[in-house]
């Protein structure tokens, strides 16, 4: 991984490392803004997953933060990316996400499509790779 790029995510999450309870507060503020909206409201949570390792490795890891998200864990996936050094940038808003949604009622989360830029490239030494994911 580029230094940039390592430092960027790195630091944020060792900055965020330890407070998912800010995601857990957060969830209150999204479910009451939703609740008291009236309307049907889609929650997004954009982030991309490991970053510049081999497609192998980052499938293996990605995969312990996505059943974190299938489990609707928030917690533990807070917990499973700063634990196993996954470099997903956003876990902390997926996290806050994940809350929000089932305060909400959510009950149930699907893998819609996992894939990496080596993929495109055909070099799957070191990829990017993002995964999409529905909470309902």
């Amino acid at each position: 991984m580029p230094p940039s790029i390592r430092w960027k995510c790195r630091s944020r999450a060792s900055r965020s490392r330890g407070k998912s309870a800010r995601a857990e507060t957060l969830r209150g503020t999204i479910a009451a803004a939703v609740r008291e909206s009236g309307k049907d409201v889609l929650l997004v949570a954009s982030t991309d997953m490991s970053h510049y390792i081999s497609a192998d490795r980052a499938k293996l890891l990605d995969g312990l933060a996505i059943d974190r998200i299938l489990a609707l864990d928030a917690r533990g996936l807070v917990e499973t990316v700063f634990d196993n050094d996954i470099s997903m940038c956003g876990v902390l808003p997926t996290a806050a996400v994940v809350v929000a949604a089932a305060a909400l009622g959510a009950t149930r989360a699907e893998l819609v499509a996992y894939a990496n830029s080596g993929e495109v490239t055909g070099d799957d030494r070191e990829v990017v790779a993002y995964a999409g994911l529905r909470i309902y």
